[in-house]
């Protein structure tokens, strides 16, 4: 479907996306540019403007000057703005998709998944202009009131990561706006487009003012530090790995601005004595395999009981070896490829360390070309002991190790890709140790009967744990955040609400106050 219309800014692959998006959108200038390539073909799709430095400097003095006026409007105002981008994500549904799949890789399950996401954050969104609360209090000084208020934070910085470019910008994006903040947003140099310009060109379509979101493109190393550092941003909002988070966060605390983070995962899947092994691998290979597992809550390690461990692996084997590889424009294809070369070659170095230190590679440990595809069987199909990195191409294929340990490198790293080391243990005690023996506590999932899958999950030290599910779960009215390395804060919600506002109090003396002096 399309609500293209002629007042719709042009949405799609074939749109020309080389400007910027500062106080409303901007020719180039003759400035450098971001190639965009399609990570299943390698082919250059766009080639989008480069921000420098000064371009940050520009969109938060711009953000700021918009945002006084726009936390004056009224709450109907800016919740019809939020709104109408509900409605050109739903409207645009299939151009968005494409976009999502030639410039991230991603599934068409994985892509109607994402936009939807998007779309339902920002309905959700669309509601606190109204929300937006303050409080009474009584005194103790005679005649006296106090209130508290709850204020915009002026600007809000948001740098997103590649791996779901829309959503993940989005919920830091519409929150944002909708409680009266401006927003400087800065999208992975990987998918520019998804995560940062297609955006703008949606609130474009909904009515919203120029200069309060805008859009610069550029790579981290160029731009990121005073992009996370700047003295206006009020919060920074940050979604990637825990390395470079941390690094963010102290730029950001050095302006004293709040920095939200979310970062990496090392998620456990635990399936308990008493859990029912097909249910197990059915959530398991959904939690390991999607949007080949470059998710911060996939399922990072499989932890299962030994009396299934043998059933699991073998059910597990077979469902990964039968997943569809290739162009992810295809609607069966399950397992698309990965964002690029360097991500590539980190997953398949965990792989062969992991081999080297004693587990067994049941399937994949490889990655294939999109031409070897075309070329021969099911990519799912290759062998096991097909050699390691034997191909330059991005699609690594669907990996389970067996006799591992949550020492070996596969386990204990984030390996953010299609890749199942499992673990057996013997008692859920001994789950819950293995399950915590990480820096990480973002996600996680148990299965078993709910009594002793609850009691297990609560003492999980992670954010977000689901019970006879697996981990990849996000919905806007519920907190979505982690413990110790994964992160600061929360999203969605009331969460993010008052993440984004500041309480202000307001005392009010209605009688004359007697001083000591």
């Amino acid at each position: 479907m399309s609500g293209t219309t002629e007042s719709t800014p042009a949405i799609g692959v074939d749109a020309e996306w080389n400007r910027l998006f500062l106080d409303g959108e901007r020719e180039p200038d003759g400035r450098d540019s971001l190639a965009v390539e399609n990570p299943a073909t390698r082919e250059q799709i766009a080639a989008v403007p480069k921000g420098t430095p000064q371009d940050i400097d520009d969109a938060y003095d711009v953000a700021a000057t918009a945002q006084s006026e726009w936390a004056t409007q009224t709450p109907a105002k800016r919740a019809a703005v939020l709104s109408r981008a509900v409605s050109v994500l739903r409207d645009q549904e299939d151009e968005i998709l494409e976009l999502l799949t030639v410039e991230a890789g991603s599934s068409r399950l994985k892509g109607r998944n994402e936009i939807r996401a998007a779309s339902a954050i920002t309905q959700q969104a669309a509601g606190f202009p109204t929300r937006v609360s303050g409080d009474h209090r009584e005194s103790n000084i005679a005649g006296k009131e106090h209130l508290v208020k709850r204020e915009p934070v002026g600007v809000v910085g948001v740098i997103s990561p590649w791996n779901y470019p829309l959503h993940l910008s989005i919920r830091a994006v519409a929150p944002a706006l909708a409680v009266g903040n401006g927003v400087v947003l800065k999208p992975s140099s990987e998918t520019p487009i998804t995560g940062g310009l297609l955006i703008a060109r949606i609130f474009e379509a909904a009515g919203l003012p120029d200069g309060l979101l805008n859009v610069v493109p550029g790579r981290g190393s160029e731009i990121g530090d005073p992009m996370a550092g700047h003295p206006d941003a009020g919060v920074i909002a940050f979604t990637g790995s825990t390395t470079v988070g941390r690094q963010v966060a102290k730029q950001a605390v050095d302006h004293l601005a709040y920095p939200a983070m979310e970062l990496g995962g090392n998620g456990p899947h635990v399936v308990l004595e008493s859990a029912d092994v097909e249910t197990a691998v059915d959530a398991g290979v959904f939690g390991s395999f999607l949007h080949q597992g470059q998710l911060c809550i996939s399922i990072n390690r499989h932890l299962v009981h030994e009396s299934l461990y043998g059933d699991y692996v073998e059910q597990f084997t077979t469902r990964a070896e039968a997943l569809p590889v290739g162009d992810p424009a295809v609607e069966e294809t399950v397992i698309g490829p990965v964002i690029n070369e360097s991500q590539r070659e980190q997953m398949l170095n965990y792989v062969e360390q992991t081999v080297d230190a004693g587990a067994t590679l049941e399937t994949g440990g490889a990655a294939v070309s999109n031409a070897a595809i075309e070329e021969t069987t099911p990519a799912g199909q290759l062998s096991a002991d097909h050699s390691l990195g034997d191909s330059n191409g991005l699609f690594v294929l669907p990996t389970v190790l067996s006799d591992a340990t949550n020492a070996m490198s596969a386990a204990c790293n984030e390996h953010f890709g299609p890749i199942a080391p499992v673990i057996p243990f013997d008692s859920e005690d001994t789950a819950i140790e293995l399950a915590n023996d990480t820096d990480y506590g973002l996600a996680a999932s148990v299965c078993g009967s709910v009594n002793r899958a609850e009691r297990v999950a609560s003492e999980i030290d992670a954010g977000m744990v689901h019970v006879n599910d697996q981990p990849i779960n996000d919905e806007p009215h519920v907190p979505f955040g982690g413990y110790k390395g994964s992160g600061i804060g929360r999203f969605n919600g009331e969460y993010v609400r008052e993440e984004f506002t500041q309480p202000k109090w307001i005392s009010i003396q209605h009688e004359s106050r007697e001083y000591p002096f």
